[in-house]
């Protein structure tokens, strides 16, 4: 079970487990979305790019953070919605690349109209084997707040 919207605090961090990035996720997450960009399935042609090699879809470490993020038991069944997610791409993840996600609770805001649940937001890092930030955030959730 999560935590409930009370059980958080202003300024708390959490880091989560790590997780190396597989020739799989690329292929998992092209197929899934239909993105076949070169630049993530072709090794030929992205090895001609700037990056040297294949890099991993950015979008898929928004999805991969509520995961580890959920790893932690920190949103399961306690979150109700996702009110707002806003994403920074600032650097390439490629295959073999091992990531972690350290995030902040930056706020806590009550909703006076509706007792039941309140929005939590956090800004979020999603780090790599060398410490060098790959993609950064925020979001802002809405929380289920603990029954009377």
């Amino acid at each position: 079970m999560g935590r409930y919207f009370e059980e958080f605090a202003l300024g708390e961090v959490f880091e989560t487990y790590s997780r190396t990035i597989t020739e799989a996720d690329l292929v998992n997450f092209a197929g899934m979305t239909g993105d076949n960009n070169p630049l993530h399935m072709d090794e030929e042609f992205a090895a001609s790019t700037p990056f040297g090699g294949r890099i991993a879809h950015g979008p898929f470490f928004v999805g991969l953070t509520f995961g580890l993020l959920s790893q932690f038991d920190l949103l399961e069944r306690t979150v109700m919605a996702l009110r707002r997610v806003s994403w920074q791409f600032d650097g390439p993840v490629k295959p073999g690349d091992t990531v972690r996600v350290r995030a902040e609770v930056t706020e806590l805001k009550e909703n006076p109209s509706k007792a039941d649940r309140g929005n939590l937001s956090m800004d979020v890092k999603v780090l790599n084997q060398r410490d060098e930030e790959v993609q950064s955030g925020s979001f802002t959730a809405v929380m289920a707040r603990r029954p009377a």
